[in-house]
């Protein structure tokens, strides 16, 4: 079993690599949300980036659903009518996330 310290720098590098493959800064303004809202939900966040992006809701869902799967920084819970999941960034992550796009 890993601990926290080692868990965080694997988290921290799957997050870098993640970021490393952003071209156009949407995955960092999605990121960037999380930092400043803490909970969202899929059509939240699809509002507020398709103002300054061109990107589709599927990919937005996409790029949430890597993030809270794969880099396991997101904790999902469902809504009480079962419509839209909330996506919430785990408290122990918020510091590792604004310190990597403070820095990237």
């Amino acid at each position: 079993m890993r601990s926290p310290g080692e868990l965080k720098k694997e988290i921290e590098a799957r997050l870098k690599g993640y970021l490393s493959r952003d071209r156009d800064g949407i995955r960092h303004e999605l990121l960037n949300l999380f930092v400043k809202v803490k909970s969202l939900t899929i059509p939240q966040i699809y509002e507020k980036l398709q103002k300054r992006f061109s990107i589709s809701y599927h990919s937005i869902a996409s790029m949430v659903g890597i993030i809270a799967s794969r880099i396991g920084i997101l904790h999902v819970r469902r809504n009480a009518e079962g419509t839209n999941s909330i996506y919430e960034l785990k408290d122990q992550y918020v510091d590792v996330v604004a310190r990597i796009l403070g820095t990237a």
